[in-house]
């Protein structure tokens, strides 16, 4: 209620957390109070989208602490139960992706590793840590200037847009990790098959590959975010500002609108 008072008209489910109950229980809340006060408030569902997580740790670790220096190996067998020495990665391209030299960063950049060697047979890079760091289980990793082989959007994604999305009539879908034109024709058709076609999509442009396909995107896409948060771990964080007024002003050109978000300070 104090939220509309102080001119909200558009309420973000977050769907990275939180499950269909939680979320339904929120958007009951949402909706009365904003009939009880005579307003359309548009609701956008923000999907977790195709990422990349670490993976989980043997029994009785709860924090994996890592030296400088030291070397760690990455698999992509993520069924492997992580230690200071070996720990899962959810790509399963990872190590025909990466070459020595490159940069892995995970959760957020708080960790950062070197890539040493790869091993495509197994599946397995070998990285040296560069930087004290302790982490938990399931962190975010980036691959800066890789391409990343991913789908669109994951199993959970298409959940959540078809049985929640489509069935609460949403207004917008908010894409994450939108990475080409392609991306945004495979959720229209997605919103078209299910009877979703009136909900306008918001594209997250949050990598290099999305910058860098920006124009084809803006053609295809009802909205823009830029993603800043993640855009800081796929370019260096000075060329973000750039970026950023790259994509608003051919936002504006184009008449579509735009929303800046997250790392505003």
């Amino acid at each position: 209620s104090t939220l509309m008072d102080e001119g909200m008209n558009v309420a973000r489910f977050n769907f990275s957390h939180g499950d269909h109950e939680t979320h339904g229980a929120t958007l009951a809340r949402l909706r009365k109070v904003a009939a009880e006060k005579s307003r359309n408030i548009a609701v956008l569902l923000d999907t977790k989208g195709p990422e990349i997580r670490s993976g989980f740790f043997e029994e009785g670790i709860d924090k994996l602490t890592l030296e400088k220096g030291a070397t760690l190996t990455l698999t992509s067998n993520y069924s492997f139960k992580g230690n200071k020495n070996k720990l899962a990665c959810s790509y399963g391209k990872l190590a025909s992706s990466v070459t020595p030299g490159q940069q892995i960063l995970v959760a957020d950049g708080s960790l950062v590793l070197t890539v040493l060697s790869c091993e495509i047979s197994l599946g397995e890079v070998d990285c040296r840590v560069e930087n004290n760091c302790s982490i938990g289980e399931r962190k975010n990793m980036n691959l800066p200037g890789v391409e990343v082989d991913l789908p669109t959007f994951t199993e959970k994604d298409v959940n959540d847009i078809v049985n929640f999305g489509i069935k609460n009539k949403v207004e917008f879908i908010a894409a994450s990790f939108v990475r080409t034109a392609q991306d945004v024709i495979n959720l229209r058709s997605l919103l078209k098959d299910n009877g979703g076609e009136t909900i306008k999509i918001i594209s997250k442009i949050e990598n290099l590959q999305g910058l860098q396909n920006y124009e084809e995107i803006l053609k295809e896409t009802d909205a823009v975010m830029v993603a800043r948060g993640d855009l800081g771990m796929e370019i260096p964080p000075s060329k973000v500002f750039l970026a950023q007024k790259m994509m608003i002003r051919g936002a504006n050109i184009a008449g579509k609108p735009i929303i800046t978000a997250t790392q505003m300070l």
